[in-house]
């Protein structure tokens, strides 16, 4: 399977289913920050949906003298617990970019292991998944995904739909720029059949066409590993988000660094297009 090239086209994995650099004060340092939680007793406004580039598995594993796999492995550590974290603060939503459209380029040993660990995640985490009423989307291409894995994500998707608290979203063969292409595509489509009027496509009318139409669009996206890119990520829906950069690795990142994240959110003044509030 992880052999295979990149796909282009394919059935999606829809909701349902189943830099601008930062400010170089906004970055914590390498190691987790000590003391005081940076959100404890907050009341400066929290991110409804926080979007996270998980960067830095392989350039962590190889500073530690170990296999790129073994970053991969520790990298889901730092998922249970910044979801756990991101559900106790009261997010509304948390984005996790797990596997990119690119990413098929990578060793195919690395991709086979990826899949096993997305497997296995889905199968031992969904008793946390109950127990803090988290609710689990997918979004991206189903396409070149083993059979096992999709029916384990199918599994926990569905196990989790009628949970009420923090919706965990992966991205998974997710690539924005074909996800935007498919929704220009339907909606050209439904206007060829004359379902739609070409002259009432507007923004609304696009992000319903999306993978992730009835989501809200992220005010925070995060990257680990210090890049100053956005890797073909949410393209459309962060076109007002914060970003938050910070050298530290992704198996390193943990709950005091997503607290100065959203320290630092707090204190951006978010205008909009408008005027300065002060």
């Amino acid at each position: 399977m992880a052999s295979s090239p990149a796909p282009h086209a394919g059935e999606r994995l829809m909701p349902g289913q189943t830099g601008t650099a930062a400010d170089a004060s906004d970055k914590p340092p390498a190691e987790a920050p000590t003391g005081a939680s940076a959100c404890a007793g907050q009341t400066a406004p929290l991110p409804r949906h926080i979007a996270i580039i998980m960067d830095g598995n392989g350039r962590w594993a190889v500073q530690q003298g170990l296999p790129r796999i073994e970053g991969h492995r520790r990298g889901v550590t730092s998922v249970r617990r910044i979801t756990e974290h991101s559900a106790r603060l009261g997010v509304e939503q948390l984005t996790l970019y797990c596997l990119s459209s690119e990413n098929w380029r990578r060793p195919a040993h690395e991709l086979d292991f990826l899949m096993h660990l997305l497997e296995q995640y889905m199968i031992e985490e969904r008793s946390l998944l109950m127990r803090e009423r988290i609710r689990l989307s997918v979004i991206g291409r189903r396409e070149g995904l083993p059979s096992s894995t999709l029916r384990e994500l199918d599994r926990t998707v569905e196990l989790c739909a009628g949970n009420d608290g923090l919706r965990l979203c992966l991205a998974i063969n997710y690539g924005s720029r074909a996800e935007i292409v498919a929704a220009a595509r339907t909606l050209a489509a439904e206007a060829r059949d004359g379902l739609l009027d070409p002259a009432q496509i507007d923004e609304q009318a696009v992000a319903a066409r999306l993978d992730t139409a009835g989501m809200p669009d992220p005010d925070l996206l995060i990257r680990t590993a210090g890049e100053m890119r956005i890797s073909n990520f949410l393209l459309w829906q962060i076109s007002y988000a914060e970003l938050w950069v910070t050298d530290v690795c992704w198996p390193d990142f943990a709950e005091p660094h997503l607290d100065a994240a959203i320290a630092a959110f707090a204190g951006r003044d978010r205008r909009f297009g408008g005027l300065s509030r002060s």
